[in-house]
């Protein structure tokens, strides 16, 4: 079985999402770029499955590929620190809308994640982006231990990153 196989498995279809939504940026030239667990999935050494497609885009664009996804058959969902797209699978689109990523797309990497081509963040703004979740109190305690469990993927597969860590994060990871 491919990656991209499995990723329609767990997904019921996913890649297909996926492949538009990258079809939809790229042909109108919008500057963006994966975050979170598919960025990390591309750095670690082991995938792990999600149906979360987290990206960030330029500032700028954001209303227009939001429009532009909508017209590729997505549905939106605003908050006020994202946009949810659905597609027509389990995999569920996050536009992260929030300052401080604006500037990931700039930075961003080709890479292939489960088989699809895409972009993803850099090695160190997938590290910052996954500290900043991890840091963030209104976020789900779950969800936080994921973050977790994502900035110790990222060190194990980067022993260089340990020291862009803050101390207490460093300690984190190393209690058992």
């Amino acid at each position: 079985m491919t990656g991209r196989q499995f990723y329609d498995w767990q997904t019921a279809g996913g890649g297909g999402d996926v492949l538009r939504l990258v079809e939809t940026l790229e042909r109108e030239e919008i500057s963006w770029c994966a975050i979170g667990g598919i960025a990390v999935n591309y750095w670690a050494e082991v995938p792990i499955a999600t149906a979360g497609v987290d990206i960030t885009v330029a500032g700028k664009d954001v209303e227009r590929a939001v429009k532009a996804l909508e017209t590729a058959g997505f549905a939106a969902e605003r908050f006020e620190w994202s946009v949810n797209l659905r597609g027509s699978s389990k995999v569920s689109v996050q536009i992260s809308t929030e300052d401080v990523y604006h500037g990931f797309p700039d930075r961003s990497v080709p890479a292939d994640v489960h088989g699809i081509l895409l972009r993803v963040a850099s090695l160190q703004d997938t590290l910052q982006g996954k500290l900043l979740a991890f840091r963030d109190d209104r976020r789900r305690r779950t969800k936080r231990q994921k973050d977790l469990l994502d900035i110790m993927r990222l060190v194990e597969s980067h022993p260089e990153l340990e020291a862009d860590l803050p101390p207490d994060v460093r300690e984190k990871l190393k209690e058992k």
